[in-house]
């Protein structure tokens, strides 16, 4: 069940030639393939290209009616292998995942696919996941472009732009016998707009005429002397065929401007932002229209040296602009530029940061450096004020008032109680060696958890143990969640610590979806699914693979059992891998699941039950242990009236779902006894009315002689 449902959207990629689409970057890519005749589509899901696959996966039957084959692959190496379609028959082929860890994983089939070429157009769609917002390490999916010599398109973050790289993409790749990666920043997969559509092409050639009709080429298999060819046949064809298709088309974009004598070079993704600082500089209208001749590379890779040369013809200076590091595209215009003797000085890095994300006021505030060193009278009206003045200013305002907020797990998650009952475990065994691993229970590096030393994958947080493997007094704990353990980690993790007999503890965390990435199905997800094969129970496979020690728990929410299984497995004697499944159904997807279920049962008049939470005030000793062992974001504090109390006590806000953590968790660490569960009944009975009153009456009569007591003894 993923997070969100594009259901209704879908219909728009039926709209046929003339008429106007408008919705996100996402939809304009996936009816930008439609219309470009794509066979087939593989992909893995992760942010910023999760929607992608979320689409594709609910435009089924438009797919199913063009004859389009679409899979939800087990890991991004499967998503780009799947290309390996268009190698010998001439089928469009897509795959689409996050990079750069996405690419990572993919790395060894993408590098096969660009050695033995393609004769079908095959796209990469890479969601360039760099930046504040990410979640991942800083690296570029520049560097694998260059590395395997895949093309790489970057366009101008518009609709238009966008639906236009994926058409051109195919048709490059089809030139130049290369597969494409095109890339899509966080804000171009989410931008919205319009553009006019074209009819949906139904691919000539099928999937079922290429079964019918095999055909082999073994000279496009990656074996010597072959794979020596390859590399040769990419110098002097593959990248001449690139460079020509890429100038006869147009493919990157020249806006002219009256300072004829400086430039700026930039990554199409950046075309926005760089636009709005020109603007705010006085250097560009509301328009776009810009003072400042601009070169857009909508293709970043290969470079192409005579529109370079043309562009800085005449220019004293230009100004690149390209995120991330290592400067590749500075570097190598250096290069086409010395190279054609054209002494136009180079500024990139030196007014812009190395590393980082350029948001608009480090944008803003390079390309205000570059035009002051080249041509100051053109900021003779603008104020000498940076952003980065403005930023210090903001920042010394809130120094010490604003406290900063560590991301955490959502209210309810049932990933929570195993932190809580890991740190009961380490108050009575100590410290361990904790290996974690890419998902949602990563934040429990966080307060108020610190559990987890090292991350190095996707389902590799056992491997990344294995090295602990020897005798000693303590075992290593490793943690994956579902989601890693499909993707790579029943292979690496459970198979590697099998085969070679690791006596450390791996706690497999099953949330029923995959959970981080938009709570996509998975192989053991417990909901029907029609088009996938869901149901099959993460303990038979590690069983299956040769697992003997495991342990099932089904309700994470039960602190105890949770702290009790883990010193089991800490203190077995039994050798070979501890594996424990911890499974509870991922919050989130539990809300959207039963949220409108629940409504419809309210407004149909059903008796319907809803737990809530909350502390008894007078009982709360205010030392707030319920809040450290938990982090529940709908754990608060509040002051009370008690002169006898001059800490805050504990309170529950309207935020919570009910789980029952805060409750099992006072009562498995012996906390306080505040805790109390309410039952709200809509549309009671008269049962439960007459219960309601019976009730208050009992309080009400033991509450009122309470009193009377009070009173006697005063």
């Amino acid at each position: 069940m993923a997070e969100r449902s594009f259901k209704s959207e879908v219909a728009k990629l039926r709209l046929g030639a003339g008429q106007e689409f408008r919705g996100e970057g996402i939809l304009a890519v996936t009816k930008a393939l439609l219309q470009s005749g794509v066979s087939y589509v593989s992909g893995y899901q992760g942010a910023p290209i999760s929607h992608l696959v979320d689409v594709l996966a609910d435009a089924d039957d438009v797919l199913r009616d063009l004859g389009i084959r679409f899979e939800a692959s087990a890991n991004e190496a499967a998503a780009a292998a799947a290309l390996a379609a268009s190698i010998n028959y001439p089928l469009r082929g897509a795959a689409t995942f996050k990079s750069t860890v996405g690419t990572n994983v993919a790395s060894d089939a993408l590098a096969n696919l660009a050695s033995g070429g393609v004769t079908g157009g095959a796209l990469i769609i890479v969601g360039e996941d760099y930046g504040e917002g990410s979640s991942i390490m800083q690296e570029r999916s520049h560097a694998f472009a260059m590395k395997s010599q895949m093309w790489l398109l970057d366009p101008r973050p518009n609709l238009p732009s966008i639906v236009r790289a994926v058409e051109n993409g195919f048709e490059l790749s089809e030139a130049s016998n290369t597969p494409v990666m095109l890339e899509l920043r966080i804000r171009a997969c989410h931008v919205y707009g319009s553009f006019t559509a074209r009819d949906n092409v139904r691919p000539t050639f099928t999937l079922k005429d290429a079964l019918e009709h095999p055909v082999r080429d073994v000279n496009r298999v990656v074996l010597p002397p072959a794979s020596y060819l390859h590399e040769k046949e990419k110098v002097e064809k593959r990248w001449p065929a690139a460079v020509r298709f890429v100038q006869e088309h147009k493919l990157n974009e020249f806006f002219d401007g009256d300072a004829e004598d400086i430039g700026i070079v930039l990554q199409g993704g950046m075309y926005n932002t760089v636009l709005r600082a020109l603007e705010v500089l006085g250097l560009a209208d509301v328009f776009g229209e810009s003072r400042i001749p601009l070169y857009v590379l909508n293709v970043t890779y290969p470079l192409i040296d005579a529109e370079f040369v043309r562009f800085c013809a005449g220019k004293s200076a230009i100004l690149v602009v390209e995120e991330g590091q290592p400067e590749f595209i500075e570097q190598a215009v250096n290069t086409i530029l010395r190279r054609a003797d054209v002494q136009t000085r180079i500024e990139g890095k030196g007014m812009l940061p190395m590393a980082g994300e350029y948001t608009g006021g480090v944008r803003k505030e390079g390309v205000r450096k570059f035009v002051a060193s080249f041509r100051p009278d053109l900021l003779a009206d603008v104020r000498a004020s940076t952003s980065s003045t403005r930023l210090a200013k903001a920042q010394k305002s809130i120094a010490g008032k604003v406290h900063g907020r560590p991301p955490s797990f959502c209210t309810g998650c049932p990933e929570r109680p195993i932190f809580a009952a890991m740190k009961l475990v380490e108050k009575d065994l100590g410290a361990h060696h904790i290996a974690a691993d890419i998902g949602c229970h990563l934040f429990s590096i966080l307060p108020p958890f610190n559990i987890g030393a090292t991350t190095m994958g996707y389902g590799l947080g056992p491997a990344s143990a294995s090295a602990f493997n020897v005798k000693a007094d303590k075992r290593s704990i490793a943690i994956m969640g579902d989601g890693g353990f499909w993707h790579n980690g029943l292979t690496s993790g459970i198979g590697n610590a099998v085969y070679n007999q690791h006596d450390g503890v791996i706690l497999v965390v099953d949330n029923h979806y995959s959970a981080a990435t938009g709570g996509q199905d998975l192989l053991s997800s417990r909901a029907d699914n029609k088009s996938r094969s869901t149901k099959h129970p993460i303990t038979e496979a590690v069983k299956g693979i040769g697992a003997k020690w495991v342990r099932q728990i089904d309700r994470t929410y039960d602190v105890a059992k949770m702290r009790d299984t883990l010193k089991e497995a800490l203190t077995s004697t039994e050798k070979g891998p501890k594996i424990i499944v911890a499974s509870s159904e991922c919050m989130l997807n539990k809300q959207r699941r039963i949220k409108p279920l629940f409504n419809k049962a309210v407004k149909g008049g059903e008796r319907v039950v809803r737990e809530r939470f909350g502390v008894d005030e007078d009982v709360c000793t205010g030392d707030h242990a319920c809040i450290r062992l938990s982090g529940c974001p709908s754990l608060s504090v509040k002051h009370t009236d008690d002169p006898l109390k001059d800490d805050p006590v504990a309170a529950v806000d309207n935020s919570c779902v009910g789980c029952g953590n805060c409750g099992e968790v006072a009562e498995a660490a012996v906390l306080c006894p505040s805790f109390y569960r309410a039952d709200i009944i809509h549309n009671p009975t008269g049962f439960d009315q007459f219960m309601a009153k019976l009730r208050g009456g009992i309080i009400g009569f033991l509450q009122r002689r309470r009193d009377r007591r009070r009173l006697a003894l005063v």
